[in-house]
């Protein structure tokens, strides 16, 4: 089980806005930082003692879904995408500029801009207790296993196992927990 109560050590930072209401869910004792920017607000829902630092960006998309578990950390200049469904579980740690996309569009197309092609949309899934370091970047369709470990600047292209550790552009398994 996880253990939320050692989470209460950042509760006192923040600037005290009232999000309550703005978002299609918000637990208790959550702080959110300045600077962040919410998109599509009734489709971003945020568990009880989480943490989203200044400057990040959480992008509900106008059809999407973006949900954060309870007593998860969000980074600084992060960005999380929604559009394809994003949903972090409960005590994941994102560090700071950490980016997860949930749609690309279709390289299959070469009569058009890339720009212009359609937009494909795959979930993305960060799994109880992982952790994400520093500047990762996370691709559409990607599940991240509980408790696995994801390296500063890693880009995950595929699944990562439950308590995996990966690092590299691609990521690659280094080594388990």
């Amino acid at each position: 089980m996880l253990d939320l109560t050692r989470m209460q050590a950042y509760l006192t930072h923040g600037a005290g806005l009232d999000w309550q209401g703005r978002l299609g869910a918000l637990g208790p004792e959550t702080v959110i930082e300045d600077g962040v920017r919410v998109f599509h607000p009734g489709n971003v829902r945020i568990g009880g003692r989480a943490f989203v630092g200044h400057c990040a960006i959480l992008d509900g998309y106008h059809r999407g879904h973006l949900e954060i578990g309870d007593g998860s950390w969000i980074g600084a200049f992060s960005f999380l995408h929604g559009a394809g469904g994003l949903r972090i579980g409960r005590a994941v740690g994102i560090g700071p500029g950490v980016r997860i996309l949930t749609s690309q569009h279709d390289p299959g197309t070469a009569d058009l801009p890339v720009l212009h092609a359609p937009l494909r949309f795959a979930p993305v899934v960060i799994d109880d207790g992982a952790d994400l370091g520093a500047g990762a970047i996370v691709l559409p369709g990607v599940t991240i296993g509980k408790g696995a470990v994801v390296g500063a600047g890693a880009v995950v292209t595929r699944d990562v196992e439950d308590r995996a550790v990966v690092a590299g552009n691609p990521a690659r398994p280094v080594r388990k927990r």
